[in-house]
């Protein structure tokens, strides 16, 4: 059986409950990560990446990053955790740091 996929939602909320600008944050950010995608992807320069993509979850933008990404791509990972960080946005799901279960 295969292991469910792990994913680090960012939340376009800052941890003070405010939310977070410009509107388009999650659009723009995912449009930055769209290179990085699985070998042999078609339609590169069109769509996003697998492992970076904006949602809309309770209302809220989000960007669900996927943890294969830390793997895949070590700097990808950490420019999409240092966003998160610099911007004092709310995450859920796996810890950046260390893949364990976060709510911040």
């Amino acid at each position: 059986m295969t292991e469910p996929v792990k994913q680090l939602v960012i939340h376009g909320v800052t941890r003070q409950d405010q939310r977070f600008r410009p509107s388009d944050w999650a659009e723009r950010l995912a449009g930055v990560m769209s290179q990085f995608r699985p070998a042999g992807a078609m339609g590169g320069h069109l769509t996003y990446s697998p492992y970076v993509v904006p949602r809309l979850i309770d209302g809220v933008r989000c960007v669900v990053v996927d943890a294969r990404l830390r793997e895949l791509e070590p700097l990808a990972w950490k420019f999409v955790c240092g966003f998160a960080e610099d911007n004092n946005l709310k995450t859920s799901g796996i810890d950046p740091t260390n893949m364990g279960p976060v709510d911040s």
